[in-house]
């Protein structure tokens, strides 16, 4: 019996501690609080912090859109869209630079007016596209590697892979199958044409201009440059690069945005860049001067044609108009 009494009483006492561990002591529940609290509040830190980084990045790439908006505005102005059609040049005035000054002056001729002048009435589209395919057929006979081609009637220079060949001696005996005498017409009379709206705009006399080299079709397309020829995107200068040119043309044979994507005439002005989109057609020309610092946009995709016609105010310079050999 006293056995008995002794483990009962030794399990009631065990009993009686296993009890009182599950009762909560007052100061444990009171530290269960304030982990609970500390916890909460840094969770709603966290929160907090992580909307404040999300809401700056939100003003940030705002501010960013917002500069890059502003300067684009300011970088590019479109002189000249493709869906318009001039039937009267446009005229665009720039200051003079001083780059005539380091040559001979011609009265009548050496430019006193410079600027910038678009016009689509000087050649028609059926005239461009006819003058288009003479390009086609020349080019057809070589091509660059890279992604710039030429073709000079005047010269006879052609493309062909890294280099360039006389294309009257290369091909004498096929000269006459690609080109014909109805070709050659419509180029000078194109020409022409060319040189007297020129003359006009600026107030020249038209017989105190010479056609100038280089003179001659391009065809651009999206290919990687293989030679510094093929790199036709950089900015320059036509006084300075060639020395003879006092005026230059461009004549477009495609259009921009439907036969061809970049290629855009950039003028690069002190504060902006002011463009030009090709028309087939079209004729863009200028003051060859530092006053009109211009590039080409590469071409992205499909091709672009057009010719470019110089001139000169020195007939020391001056070349004659192409003939079918």
């Amino acid at each position: 019996m006293v056995v008995l009494s002794c483990v009962e009483q030794v399990s009631c006492t065990e009993m009686a501690v296993q009890r009182r561990g599950n009762v909560k002591n007052p100061d444990s529940s009171a530290i269960e609080k304030k982990i609970k609290r500390a916890n909460a509040q840094r969770q709603a830190l966290s929160w907090r912090s992580y909307m404040m980084v999300l809401l700056l990045l939100t003003g940030i790439s705002a501010a960013v859109l917002w500069l890059y908006m502003s300067l684009s505005d300011d970088i590019t102005e479109t002189l000249v869209s493709r869906g318009e059609v001039l039937t009267e040049p446009r005229l665009f005035l720039v200051q003079c630079s001083e780059d005539y000054e380091n040559y001979k002056r011609f009265p009548g001729c050496t430019p006193k007016k410079c600027g910038r002048a678009v016009t689509d009435s000087v050649v028609t589209k059926e005239e461009a596209q006819a003058l288009k395919r003479l390009a086609e057929r020349g080019l057809s006979l070589g091509g660059s590697d890279g992604g710039a081609s030429i073709l000079d009637l005047h010269s006879g220079a052609l493309s062909m892979g890294k280099k360039f060949v006389n294309i009257y001696r290369y091909f004498s005996d096929q000269i006459r199958d690609v080109f014909t005498e109805e070709d050659f017409k419509l180029y000078r009379d194109v020409r022409g044409r060319i040189q007297s709206v020129i003359a006009e705009a600026f107030g020249l006399d038209s017989s105190q201009m010479y056609l100038t080299k280089p003179t001659f079709f391009s065809r651009i397309n999206s290919t990687d440059a293989k030679t510094t020829h093929d790199e036709y995107w950089h900015p320059h200068i036509d006084k300075v690069t060639y020395g003879s040119f006092d005026y230059t043309s461009l004549l477009y044979l495609t259009d921009y945005g439907v036969d061809f994507g970049g290629g855009r005439f950039i003028f690069m002005d002190p504060n902006s860049n002011r463009t030009v989109e090709p028309r087939a057609g079209r004729v863009s020309f200028f003051s060859s001067g530092s006053e009109n610092l211009h590039r080409v946009e590469k071409v992205v995709w499909g091709t672009r044609y057009a010719i470019t016609v110089s001139f000169t105010c020195d007939p020391d310079h001056g070349i004659a108009d192409p003939t079918l050999p």
